[in-house]
């Protein structure tokens, strides 16, 4: 009755850890994952387009003056206002957004 449990017990030992030490090892992320959204304020020219089609209501856009605001915890980073933009000045960065500055790391 023992022997089935040394025998995973050993295996175990010898494979190593199934999981990474999160947050000190974060996986790379996969081809088209969709992390974050950030908007290049310098080719932005503040139209609203993006506001408009956002289903979630997490972007708020004024012209004057001009300011740009995302609520990150309404945005269910769907994409539509990077496919909408005219100039462009949205996209969607892999890496998800962390209190700590930026989720960036080895995996």
């Amino acid at each position: 009755m023992i022997f089935p449990f040394l025998k995973t017990l050993f295996l175990s030992l010898r494979r190593g850890p199934a999981t990474r030490r999160y947050p000190r090892v974060v996986r790379t992320p996969f081809p088209g994952t969709r992390g974050h959204l950030v908007n290049d304020a310098g080719k932005c020219i503040f139209c609203g387009v993006c506001a408009r089609r956002c289903p979630a209501g997490a972007l708020v856009v004024t012209r004057t003056p001009a300011h740009w605001t995302l609520d990150p915890y309404r945005c269910i980073v769907c994409g539509y206002c990077v496919e909408v933009c005219p100039k462009k000045s949205l996209r969607m960065e892999p890496w998800h957004r962390r209190e700590s500055g930026g989720a960036r790391g080895q995996g």
